[in-house]
């Protein structure tokens, strides 16, 4: 695990406001949050509230994979002439850090792009879309229409906005398609057919790496029967799981709390009493890294507000935690936590 780098926000509070292309280039653009930096003035309490709301995140295994995975996956389709080109999943369960995984390989290529453009290119490298709920054909075209700004009218048909996708995208240069929730398609109904039928044929039309994310994929009808046996032959699978408490020698989920702490900006909060608390904070949030975000962030804001300037365990149980979290850590029925307890 590295230490904190320039990475997006949480996926909570990006992956709705980016799917234009003038809202993705803007938020490529901006400067991440940075960690208190040595010999820096100290920041105003305004100015640490907003930081510790945004936060950073950290290069995560997941991350890393899925950089070297694309980067690769480019290079062998650019010359690609005769079928799609192979593709990527990343899959695992709710407030994994999946979002915040694609936005940042997104952010990557769009910054590498404006890097060695040249003066007057305007092409696009990256689309970013989310799978609408219920997503039909028509609806999932018209979110591909609007990312690039096409115009769209309730009269044009499924036919007419796909052609006009497919001529656009191949001429802005899209290299790279990012498809977000895409465990909201199902393939066993006939308009989620349709659905998964448009994707494909999208695929073969538009030469760029395709990447799609959504909530455990491998058990959705995205991966079923014929539409799912041809999507699964084409991607490459990349989990993004929650992190163990130990992987071997190493303890991948404290190294994640340790980075996280290094980035907080609390006058008096004491370095490495985070760590210790990992078995706890691994109980807390099932080593989900969305949720283990928010309740440091949420610790840190109250550590600010009540102006003890540190999170202890104490601060830490009184958060309440996103629904999952709190449901694996303070079920409902007492019942059910000891019988989880007892078959460790």
């Amino acid at each position: 695990m590295t230490s904190p780098d320039t990475t997006p926000p949480t996926e909570e509070t990006s992956a709705g406001t980016v799917t234009t292309f003038d809202a993705f280039a803007r938020f490529a653009r901006t400067a991440p949050p940075t960690p208190p930096q040595p010999g820096q003035a100290p920041r105003s309490l305004e100015e640490r509230l907003a930081y510790h709301s945004q936060f950073v995140t950290v290069r995560t295994p997941a991350i890393e994979t899925l950089s070297r995975s694309v980067r690769t996956l480019m290079i062998l389709g650019r010359h690609q002439q005769a079928t799609a080109r192979p593709s990527l999943i990343v899959t695992g369960p709710a407030t994994t850090g999946k979002t915040t995984a694609l936005l940042e390989v997104g952010r990557t290529c769009h910054l590498v792009h404006t890097r060695r453009a040249t003066p007057g290119d305007d092409s696009v490298p990256v689309a970013y879309v989310l799978v609408p709920p219920g997503a039909t054909a028509k609806t999932l075209a018209g979110e591909f229409a609007r990312y690039l700004g096409i115009p769209v009218t309730t009269r044009m048909t499924t036919t007419q906005i796909t052609g006009a996708v497919c001529h656009t995208y191949t001429a802005a240069g899209v290299k790279l398609v990012l498809i977000d929730e895409i465990h909201r398609l199902n393939p066993r109904t006939s308009s989620g057919a349709e659905a998964a039928d448009w994707l494909k044929d999208l695929t073969e039309r538009v030469r760029a790496t395709f990447v799609y994310a959504g909530i455990d994929v491998t058990a959705s009808a995205v991966f079923t029967g014929v539409r799912g046996a041809q999507l699964a032959g084409r991607a490459s699978l990349i989990d993004c799981g929650a992190l163990p408490a130990r992987a071997g020698s190493r303890e991948p989920f404290r190294e994640l709390i340790a980075a996280l702490e290094q980035a907080l900006d609390l006058h008096a909060h004491r370095a490495g009493s985070l760590p210790r608390l990992a078995p706890y904070l691994h109980e807390r949030t099932a080593g989900r890294i969305g949720s283990l975000a928010r309740l440091i962030r949420q610790a840190a804001i109250e550590a600010i507000l009540d102006n003890s300037e540190r999170i202890t365990k104490t601060l830490l149980d009184t958060i309440t935690l996103d629904h999952l979290a709190e449901e694996h850590y303070r079920p409902r029925n007492p019942t059910r936590r000891r019988t989880r307890s007892s078959g460790r």
